[in-house]
């Protein structure tokens, strides 16, 4: 599915087809354009997909597990275009930081505000029958002939 399609979608529609909002959207767009435009300030080959398509790829790759072989059958491209399409795309997004989340040290900060639960979790035996001498000692069963 092409962005072309779905740019007219309501936003629940486009937040279920997508996973993200549509601001986000919009701001991960603007984010991969002045990136694309950084490496590409003087030449280069014009993409066969635009900015929008190759995050939608990437969303698509993410959300539902497609391998790279479907994906790249729905948009026209081969398989290695959209495998360094998806890695680029996850390389800047990750590199710019505004849409990153807290790290771990970021709870630590606050931790008088967390409430904590205490479990229980000492040994009790086990309740089960009592081993008898008649149970651990079987007689020897005599055949007959």
């Amino acid at each position: 599915m092409k962005y072309k399609t779905i740019q007219f979608y309501k936003d629940s529609v486009f937040r279920r087809i997508t996973g993200v909002q549509r601001q986000t959207f919009d701001i991960m767009v603007s984010i991969l354009k002045e990136a694309y435009l950084a490496k590409h300030m003087r030449r280069g080959r014009k993409p066969k997909l635009c900015i929008e398509d190759m995050l939608l790829a990437c969303l698509e790759y993410l959300r539902e597990y497609r391998t790279f072989a479907h994906t790249a059958a729905s948009y026209g491209v081969h398989e290695s275009t959209i495998y360094r399409i998806v890695r680029w795309v996850e390389d800047v997004l990750i590199k710019d930081g505004v849409l990153a989340l807290p790290g771990r040290k970021s709870l630590l900060k606050d931790a008088s505000d967390y409430a904590f639960l205490l479990i229980d979790a000492t040994e009790s035996p086990i309740e089960r029958p009592k081993k008898t001498a008649s149970t651990l000692f079987r007689e020897e069963k005599t055949t007959h002939c």
